[in-house]
C-alpha cells in the first residue's frame, strides 16, 4: 500500500534553550518568551486544517508555561520528551542523564496522564548511554538521529570507535529511530545567533526554505512507495508572521501532494505494522 506520511513536530523550548547556554539577559530571554505567542498561532493553524502533531517539550517548559502546555495536550497533540532543562545528553553523566529523563517524564505524566512514548534529545546530541536509558525507561522511539531520511530504523547500541577512526557498529536495539535532519528544521534557516566565537546567520527567505521542504516530500512521492518525512519547528522561530504563512503554505501544498499527516507515534506504529506485514526494506 502506498503511503507518504508527513509528521509535523514542534520543539517547545521557550526560554529553556537560552538559559542553559548562559543567555539570561532580558532581551535574550524574550526570544524564548516569544515561543508562547508562536505556540498559540501554531495551535490555531493546526486546528484550522485538522492536523494532529507531535510536541517535544522540556520539563522546565511544562512547569514554566503550564496553561499553554495544557492547551497543547487538550488539543489532542502527542507530547514527547525533550529533556528536563534542554541540556544535551552528550554533556551529562550516566546518572545525570537518567535523572533528566525521569524528571521530564514526571512532568509529562502530570500534564497528560501518561509518560512520553517518544524522545528527542536537546540539540540532537545523544550520549553513548542514551539508547540504553531510553529503553530502560519505556520509550518506544527516539527522534534525534540522521541515518536515514524517509525510513525509520532500529537504533544501535555498543558502537566502537577505534583510535585509527575505524568503526565497529553495534547491534540494533528495540528502540525505533524516527530520523530527522537539520535541513527540515526551521532553526538553522531562520534564527540569527551571535556569540563571541561564531555567528549563525539565519534569516533566510521563506520561499527558498519552502522550496527545499516541499522538494524533500516530492522526492519521497516520486521515488518511494512508502515513507515518512519529519519536519521540526520551534514556536519562537516559526511563529513569526511571514514564517507562519510559509507553514500554512507547506501544509496546503503537502495536502495537495497527497501527504498523510500523522503524529510521530502513529507514524511509528505504521512503520511497525508494515514490517510485520513483510513490507520492510
Amino acid at each position: 500500500m502506498t503511503r507518504h506520511i508527513a509528521c509535523l513536530s514542534f520543539d517547545f523550548d521557550a526560554v529553556s534553550s537560552w538559559i542553559i547556554k548562559g543567555r539570561t539577559t532580558p532581551t535574550l530571554l524574550s526570544r524564548g518568551e516569544f515561543g508562547a505567542v508562536g505556540t498559540g498561532r501554531v495551535l490555531d493553524l493546526l486546528k484550522e486544517y485538522g492536523i494532529k502533531s507531535t510536541w517535544f517539550i522540556p520539563g522546565v517548559t511544562i512547569k514554566t508555561y503550564p496553561e499553554i502546555c495544557v492547551q497543547i495536550a487538550e488539543a489532542g497533540h502527542e507530547i514527547g520528551h525533550h529533556g528536563w532543562s534542554h541540556i544535551p545528553p552528550a554533556s551529562l553523566s550516566y546518572e545525570e542523564e537518567q535523572d533528566q529523563l525521569a524528571l521530564g517524564n514526571e512532568a509529562i505524566e502530570q500534564l497528560c496522564g501518561q509518560k512520553a512514548r517518544g524522545y528527542r534529545s536537546p540539540s540532537w546530541d545523544l550520549s553513548s548511554h542514551s539508547v540504553e536509558l531510553l529503553l530502560a525507561q519505556g520509550f518506544r522511539y527516539d527522534s534525534s538521529m540522521m541515518g536515514d531520511d524517509y525510513t525509520p530504523y532500529y537504533a544501535r547500541t555498543g558502537d566502537v570507535i577505534h583510535a585509527d577512526a575505524r568503526v565497529d557498529f553495534g547491534p540494533a536495539s528495540e528502540l525505533i529511530e524516527m530520523p530527522i535532519s537539520w535541513t527540515t528544521d526551521d532553526f538553522p534557516h531562520f534564527e540569527y545567533v551571535r556569540t563571541k566565537t561564531s555567528v549563525t546567520p539565519g534569516l533566510r527567505a521563506t520561499d527558498a526554505v519552502l522550496a527545499n521542504w516541499l522538494g524533500d516530500f516530492e522526492y519521497l512521492r516520486r521515488k518511494l512507495d512508502w515513507g515518512i518525512l519529519t519536519y521540526t519547528c520551534h514556536p519562537f522561530c516559526i511563529g513569526r508572521g511571514h514564517r507562519m504563512l510559509m507553514l500554512e503554505e507547506l501544509i496546503k501544498s503537502l495536502a495537495e501532494k497527497g501527504a498523510e499527516f500523522l503524529t510521530m507515534e502513529a507514524a511509528m506504529d505504521a512503520f511497525v505494522a508494515r514490517r510485520g506485514a513483510g513490507g520492510g526494506h
